[in-house]
């Protein structure tokens, strides 16, 4: 991509916080949840006496603590049925140690009593070595995204590090005490702050911080919030958080723009579509067919960047959404489709915090609309629906259709291309954007499709709104 025709720089810490939104939802959380832990941790950080470079790895540490844990989402509704509500848990009272009767209780919920026995006893022969793999990775993935991001060593190494405990009883179990960075013993007993102030208060911070000093938590940190909570908690339930956390950035605030944005946004995309293994490289390959499309199409390089960046951002919304609904292979209930219905809107919530990521919301977020307004999730159609919004929607909707889906398997090409060709002709789909995306994806299209009067597919479409008033 040309540096010049960028749009304005975006800074890191906006991306990263934006994905925060989603760990909030994928843990059952309201959001904002990351970010009210990030300034408490920040806070915490200010009072035991951090430089400003230290300073700097507890922020993005206590922003992606989280961040690998929708990974084996898939793996965790297999055994839990509901992996959204399985992360609740962890927020539980007591002194943090997993409860067998927790797991016990929600092992294969939602499923007939056969099929959890069934479960329970695969789960005997090995599975459990299986989810307990799972918290391992969940640290060592979060690393990997900050590596991507290019964060610095020393995040990384905080993140790697985020799941171990002060006792030497955590994940993966290789440090304790002093040996666990300061910014992952910050940022941990952070989050958990964060869930107890807000359901219960100082009071319930308090109790936290002595039920786990020494245990799950550096006693240091917990005196703290036992001594000072009052000061260190303050304001949390009236702050406006994005706005605190964009602004207590450290100093040197990363700035991405051009290919680094583009570099920055790929890797939330692969993480994000980690969630499902049907949709592993779908954000990928959903970019490049948009953009190769809207190139095909002489769409100008700045409308052509704002479709490769909404095509990698437009599934985030899916971090709200259990895996119980996403890889259901039955069909799904009417409260379940209208879970479903709100992953567009859930990607727009995200990103439209940032006013420079606004534009690639307002784009991501009407990939499931369709021209006749049966779209979701507002409805729209006709001439509300931009040009670029087709050429996203049909790019999504042809390469959907190429991959597996729990409920079918993938299409061919040329079964995609005559199911998408059929989606125009019912008025779903707009016509130049659907022979736009299939020669972009390698079938023979025709040069030109002509109207009446050798008027274009959009041409035909303008002159009937004009007829009746629009």
């Amino acid at each position: 991509m040309n540096p010049g025709t960028d749009s304005a720089p975006i800074r890191l810490a906006e991306l990263v916080a934006a994905l925060s939104l989603g760990i909030d939802l994928g843990f059952g959380q309201p959001m904002e949840h990351v970010l009210r832990q990030c300034l408490i941790a920040l806070r915490l950080a200010d009072r035991v006496g951090l430089r400003e470079d230290e300073r700097a790895v507890v922020y993005y540490t206590a922003l992606l603590v989280n961040v690998g844990c929708h990974a084996d989402a898939h793996e965790q509704a297999k055994w839990f049925g509901d992996d959204v509500a399985l992360k609740q848990t962890k927020y539980a009272p007591g002194d943090g140690r997993p409860k067998a009767i927790d797991f016990f209780r929600n092992f294969g919920a939602g499923h007939p009593p056969l099929h959890r026995f069934r479960l329970g006893l695969e789960f005997v022969l090995g599975g459990h070595r299986e989810v307990v793999a799972m918290v391992v990775h969940h640290a060592a993935i979060g690393r990997m995204l900050a590596e991507h991001l290019s964060l610095s060593a020393t995040v990384q190494q905080a993140i790697a590090a985020s799941y171990e405990w002060w006792d030497g009883r955590g994940w993966p179990g290789k440090l304790q005490g002093d040996a666990i960075p300061l910014a992952a013993r910050i940022a941990l007993i952070a989050e958990y702050a964060e869930v107890a102030n807000r359901v219960g208060g100082l009071d319930a911070v308090r109790k936290l911080a002595g039920q786990r000093r020494g245990g799950h938590f550096d006693p240091r940190l917990c005196d703290l919030l036992r001594t000072e909570g009052e000061t260190l908690l303050a304001g949390m339930d009236d702050i406006a958080a994005w706005d605190a956390v964009i602004d207590a950035e450290p100093a040197l605030a990363l700035v991405v723009a051009g290919d680094r944005l583009d570099a920055a946004l790929t890797a939330i995309a692969d993480f994000v579509d980690l969630k499902s293994p049907f949709f592993l490289g779908h954000a990928r390959a959903v970019s490049a067919l948009a953009a190769e499309a809207g190139a095909r199409a002489g769409m100008p390089e700045p409308t052509l960047a704002l479709l490769r960046r909404a095509g990698l951002v437009h599934g985030l919304g899916r971090l709200g959404i259990s895996n119980a609904i996403l890889d259901k292979r039955g069909r799904l209930g009417a409260g379940e489709w209208e879970r479903m219905r709100l992953q567009p809107y859930l990607t727009g919530r995200m990103l439209r915090q940032a006013a420079a990521l606004a534009p690639i919301a307002q784009l991501a977020v009407q990939h499931r609309e369709r021209l006749d307004g049966s779209g979701y999730p507002q409805g729209i159609g006709g001439v509300r629906l931009s040009r670029e919004a087709r050429f996203l929607a049909a790019a999504d909707a042809y390469q959907a259709m190429r991959e597996p889906r729990p409920h079918r398997p993938a299409l061919s090409p040329e079964e995609a291309a005559a199911e998408l060709r059929a989606e125009v002709k019912a008025g779903r789909h707009d016509g130049e954007a659907v022979e736009a995306v299939l020669q972009a994806a390698g079938h023979r299209v025709p040069l030109r499709r002509d109207g009446p009067a050798g008027l274009t597919i959009r041409e035909v479409e303008v002159l009937r709104l004009l007829a009746r008033g629009l």
